[in-house]
């Protein structure tokens, strides 16, 4: 792509993980309010349950992180936080109704695996004991690899996970520690041949576009990785959000790549993983052929919750738990207060610690379900949409009222091919998904006071 391409596109718009974004939310919305949503989300779809438990504490905090994470409390604090965690669980399920069943479990932070683990079995134990689960459900749990020996690995296969993403970021010691983030504690290999051993499903993370790094320097990384053969591999773009996280600004100072460095490491490390027989699902995953997931996306069936990409057979409404947590419900989104002992005040009482949410309007939640799947499947066909949802073509496009010149101008541009019947990414347009999804988006209409991160 031309440089003149990359200036007109690398423009802040949503990552659309959501839709609304997160930053649409606001305080009107309350407990009764998500009380009321949770009980109405019984009757929609889809019918299965995930469930997100937020571990907001970190042994060291990572400069490039703009999560919800809290520097290592005394043992004190995390004792009363899982207690509080268990209690605001106990406060949701009876409202869920029984006939339902678990697709997911997911574990983020923060640094789950930095609790004593057996509270993460605990945990697990309260779902598990009052839903039953769909064939394979997905338990899973975000690892910090820099802390974790041989037994802890094993604790968290005997706690009941069936997948680890583990953050490697980076294999390149100087760029983790100018990230301030510690490297694995034992080598990679032989994390997986522990949870090989025991039939765990592996995803590596990975980050891209900090200081220190190259396109030639990630593309080795991501080469090491490869050799490992992991079940999926992620590459996520680092967000330069510094008003979340204030640590951005040693990144900056440290020096960020240039934009058409940052694109060269996705586009290096892409082509690395094609060629070692890998295929790419959605913005920044990369899995085996065989993989659930390029299934899913063969037959127009991927989906995306805040959980991750999912098929649509296995996707939940979100129940989360924890600080900022966000429920991800039918038709509201509900977001959990920040703050760690405010959060442990509430909910040890029983009472539901909402800071904020959002109800989607009919046409929030049309232009929630065209922008999730031209997202995660690459595509648009107006035709499949339309059977999937119940609504004819014509009633959608008018619906949403978007631009379709700004359609033909990124076709011009190469972004995209754009016929009256479908809309396809390009190879070239990966990168700028987004700024394609956002002309569904009314929200965007006329631009947005919001603050977003760039694409690159």
């Amino acid at each position: 792509m031309s440089t003149d391409l990359l200036a007109k596109y690398n423009v802040p718009t949503p990552r659309y993980t959501s839709y609304p974004p997160a930053n649409y939310f606001h305080e009107q919305f309350g407990a009764e309010d998500f009380r009321e949503a949770v009980t109405a989300s019984n009757e929609k779809d889809p019918r299965h349950i995930s469930f997100y438990v937020h571990i907001p504490f970190c042994p060291r905090l990572c400069y490039y992180c703009g999560c919800n994470s809290y520097a290592m409390e005394k043992r004190s604090v995390v004792d009363a936080y899982v207690e509080a965690l268990k209690t605001e669980i106990k406060t949701i399920l009876p409202l869920l109704d029984k006939s339902r069943k678990i697709a997911q479990i997911h574990y983020g932070g923060g640094t789950p695996t930095a609790i004593p683990l057996h509270y993460l079995k605990e945990i697990n134990e309260l779902f598990l004991s009052s839903f039953r689960c769909i064939d394979e459900p997905e338990i899973a749990i975000e690892c910090h690899p820099g802390y974790l020996n041989e037994k802890h690995w094993l604790q968290l296969v005997e706690a009941g996970f069936n997948r680890c993403s583990i953050g490697i970021q980076d294999f390149n010691e100087e760029v983790l520690r100018t990230a301030n983030r510690k490297g694995s504690l034992l080598p990679p290999a032989r994390i997986f041949e522990l949870l090989r051993e025991q039939g765990v499903s592996i995803n590596l993370d990975f980050i891209y576009g900090l200081p220190g790094q190259t396109a030639a320097g990630f593309e080795e990384t991501i080469r090491q990785a490869a050799s490992l053969r992991p079940d999926r591999l992620v590459t996520f773009s680092y967000a330069h959000v510094p008003w979340v996280n204030k640590d951005m600004l040693k990144l900056e100072k440290a020096g960020l790549p240039e934009t058409e460095e940052k694109s060269n490491m996705y586009r290096r490390a892409a082509a690395s993983l094609s060629e070692r027989g890998y295929v790419s699902v959605g913005l920044d995953h990369f899995v085996q052929p065989d993989d659930s997931l390029h299934v899913a996306l063969q037959n127009g069936l991927l989906h995306r919750n805040f959980q991750g990409y999912c098929t649509r057979a296995t996707t939940g409404q979100v129940y989360a738990f924890g600080v900022t947590a966000i429920s991800q419900l039918a038709a509201a989104y509900s977001q959990n207060i920040r703050g760690v002992q405010e959060y442990i005040d509430k909910a040890s009482q029983g009472e539901l610690p909402v800071m904020r949410g959002y109800v989607l309007n009919e046409q929030e939640q049309l232009a929630r379900e065209v922008i999730t799947t031209f997202m995660c499947n690459n595509r648009l066909n107006w035709k499949e949409l339309s059977l999937h949802i119940g609504i004819p073509v014509d009633e959608i496009m008018d619906r949403l009222a978007f631009d379709r010149h700004k359609l033909e101008e990124m076709a011009d541009d190469g972004l995209i091919t754009y016929s009256p019947e479908e809309i396809s990414i390009t190879e070239s347009g990966t990168l700028f998904i987004r700024n394609v999804a956002a002309v569904f988006d009314p929200l965007m209409r006329g631009g947005s006071e919001k603050s977003f991160s760039k694409p690159v």
